[in-house]
């Protein structure tokens, strides 16, 4: 069956998270008072953090994942990682844990064990910065996307497959990336296809619909939104059963890894269904 093979540190397999940064970005959502791009840093550096936690064991860091964020904006197409790993295009999570950037101090409120909440302090670490300037190179960024993924099957020919979450809030603006997205969802290692999830995001402001993992593209608005749909991949089972059991979501056999005017908080879901493991950890 596809989406089976072991995850271990001989057999790694790699997330590849593709940001929109450009001015549209700098957009605040109305219920967190925060902009698109410092929302999203967030929730990309606290996935780091999960995906860290995820592979600690005693002994240390499994280097189960490899994983790489790239930005498209107003300097073009490039490795989005700050601080020490600066221009890389995938690093160990092993790497990743030991070299965060800054660590910054947040406040977490957390239960006070007499049904109310107590505000603490708690450390944040820092890989990846909010930035919202310039067009939207969407078909450069899949370009690159491509080639960091080929190098990767190439290296790891038998790997669960890679896993390619891109997350935008507007238009191409260096032409229509179709061709691109659907050779990146053409590669495959022996276990299947690599998985694109499209996430199009929005502040909703104009009270936009949001619509998320769609099975057909009959409600979808415009061309742009059928482009994103038809680019990006069927949900595999293991994910429909994470979608459903732990966010309690009713999908359609042939939902898509795909949002169309999502808000954070479903961004936030679809990431946490796209970062899941379909078996344990070896």
């Amino acid at each position: 069956m596809p989406y089976s093979a072991e995850i271990s540190r001989n057999n790694p397999s790699c997330f590849l998270f593709v940001i929109d940064q450009s001015g549209s970005m700098d957009e605040k959502y109305p219920t967190i008072n925060k902009s698109k791009a410092e929302a999203l840093a967030d929730v990309i550096n606290r996935v780091l953090q999960q995906l860290v936690i995820k592979c600690s064991k005693s002994e240390g860091i499994r280097d189960y994942y490899h994983v790489g964020v790239i930005g498209y904006g107003a300097q073009g197409v490039k490795p989005a990682f700050s601080g020490a790993l600066s221009e890389k295009e995938l690093v160990p999570i092993s790497e990743i844990a030991n070299n965060p950037a800054r660590i910054e101090q947040r406040t977490k409120r957390v239960p006070d064990g007499a049904g109310g909440l107590v505000e603490m302090s708690v450390k944040f670490p820092i890989w990846f910065e909010p930035v919202s300037y310039g067009g939207t190179p969407m078909k450069a960024a899949f370009r690159l996307a491509n080639s960091i993924i080929d190098s990767w099957l190439h290296a790891h020919p038998h790997c669960f497959p890679p896993i390619v979450i891109h997350i935008t809030d507007g238009e191409s603006t260096d032409g229509d990336p179709t061709e691109e997205m659907q050779k990146l969802t053409s590669k495959a290692s022996s276990d299947g296809n690599v998985l694109l999830f499209n996430l199009h995001t929005s502040t909703r402001s104009s009270n936009l619909t949001q619509i998320s993992f769609p099975s057909s593209e009959a409600n979808l608005p415009d061309n742009f939104a059928k482009m994103l749909y038809n680019g990006a991949s069927f949900l595999p089972p293991f994910m429909q059963k994470v979608a459903s059991q732990e966010f309690d979501l009713n999908l359609g056999e042939n939902a898509k890894a795909f949002v169309l005017n999502g808000d954070i908080d479903i961004i936030i879901t679809a990431i946490e269904i796209g970062t899941r493991p379909s078996i344990e950890l070896r």
